[in-house]
């Protein structure tokens, strides 16, 4: 049985930086709308520095959401990663990336090469999840 999509905004989450809900849900698939490094308290704040703290704040920024919606990092099955500079920042990011999810398993996943990121971020990540 196939239910209408469900999209969510969480008020703890940041401000979005383009017209889209942080997550819309379709049966019991829950996808994540790419997370950018901006403080979720002030959208106006500058950016962390470097992306090993860019990748932090983005993945405190999708955990708020997973957060809102009663989900974990244990529901995430699929992880998309967007770098801007790609040869030089894949090991920093991947440092900072594993560190949230072992010893788990961990999910499926992306890593792309982009030529620009929203607010001219480093990192982007976006995170397919499913409910139990």
């Amino acid at each position: 049985m196939t239910h209408q999509p469900k999209f969510s905004m969480i008020d703890a989450a940041p401000t979005p930086v383009g017209p889209f809900s942080h997550a819309a849900e379709a049966d019991g698939w829950v996808f994540l709308t790419g997370q950018m490094p901006t403080d979720p308290d002030d959208d106006s704040a500058p950016l962390p520095e470097g992306v090993a703290a860019q990748t932090r704040r983005v993945m405190q920024n999708l955990i708020l959401v997973l957060t809102g919606l009663g989900l974990t990092l244990d529901n995430v099955v699929s992880v998309r990663i967007f770098l801007t500079e790609f040869k030089r920042d894949y090991d920093a990011m991947n440092a900072v990336y594993r560190s949230y999810f072992l010893p788990k398993p961990l999910p499926a996943r992306t890593c792309i090469g982009v030529t620009g990121l929203a607010r001219d971020a480093l990192v982007e990540i976006d995170f397919v999840a499913k409910r139990p």
